[in-house]
């Protein structure tokens, strides 16, 4: 059997700096860490044909970057100073979250990524951690972004026993990475088609996951760097499930994936 295929989303820039026209943007180690996990990885441009991008993948991983949900997205209408938008991109991983879940395809959403997923499942966002957890330690470290992504504790995250998110990691608390100003609100709402699998120690989450679904899992650190053991297990169970994926796919479409 081949490698399960996985989309991971990219960033949009605007024209300027790299290139005068717009560009997309998309950390290395988002395709490196899939394909150590036992995938092939690969990036999805913005199009209107969603459809078509889904039939060739098996998984679906959003990533973050440097921006914010639409606050109209989860049931707000005041929007925080702030907020940072991008709206194509929010659009696009929008309509194509809700058509590989409609699929029951694997999805796996990091950081904005996993705030798209809680907003697509029914919940709603702090829109900056410091006006709701006062007393919240650092989850945006100041300096060097990148740095404070990829090489320091932030904090330590505690993980809800009996979530998928629980099994995949195998591991009930551990530290991780940080670069958030915002965060899934927590309670979460009668409505909301989601549980709360992870927190940070001063009760900001730090994950969600559907009730709906065989894995749609998000959380708000950067399990790319594989920084620790729950990190590569969490990679390597999402990877896992697209290969079921695929397996079950072929066998419906008599072994071909339908190109």
């Amino acid at each position: 059997m081949s490698l399960p295929v996985i989309g991971v989303t990219l960033d949009l820039e605007p024209a300027g700096g790299y290139a005068v026209k717009p560009w997309y943007a998309l950390r290395q180690n988002y395709c490196d860490s899939l394909v150590t996990a036992g995938g092939t990885a690969i990036a999805l441009p913005y199009q209107t044909d969603v459809a078509a991008l889904l039939d060739v993948i098996d998984g679906l991983c959003i990533s973050g970057g440097g921006f914010d949900i639409p606050p109209t997205f989860f049931g707000q209408a005041q929007q925080h100073p702030l907020t940072q938008l991008k709206l194509a991109r929010t659009q696009f991983e929008w309509a194509l979250l809700q058509g590989a879940l409609q699929r029951n395809m694997p999805v796996l959403g990091i950081c904005g990524g996993q705030q798209l997923i809680a907003a697509w499942l029914g919940a709603s966002l702090v829109q900056h951690i410091p006006d709701t957890f006062p007393d919240a330690v650092d989850h945006s470290p100041t300096g060097n972004a990148e740095r404070a992504v990829g090489d320091m504790d932030a904090h330590e995250v505690r993980i809800v026993a009996g979530t998928r998110l629980h099994q995949s990691c195998q591991s009930d608390r551990f530290q991780v990475n940080s670069s958030h100003h915002q965060a899934v609100a927590s309670p979460l709402p009668e409505q909301a088609r989601c549980i709360i699998n992870a927190y940070a120690p001063d009760g900001v989450v730090e994950g969600i996951e559907s009730i709906d679904h065989q894995f749609c899992v998000g959380v708000q650190w950067h399990p790319e760097y594989q920084r620790s053991a729950a990190d590569r297990g969490l990679l390597e169970s999402f990877v896992m499930e697209c290969q079921q994926y695929q397996a079950s796919n072929r066998l419906k479409q008599g072994g071909t994936r339908g190109y």
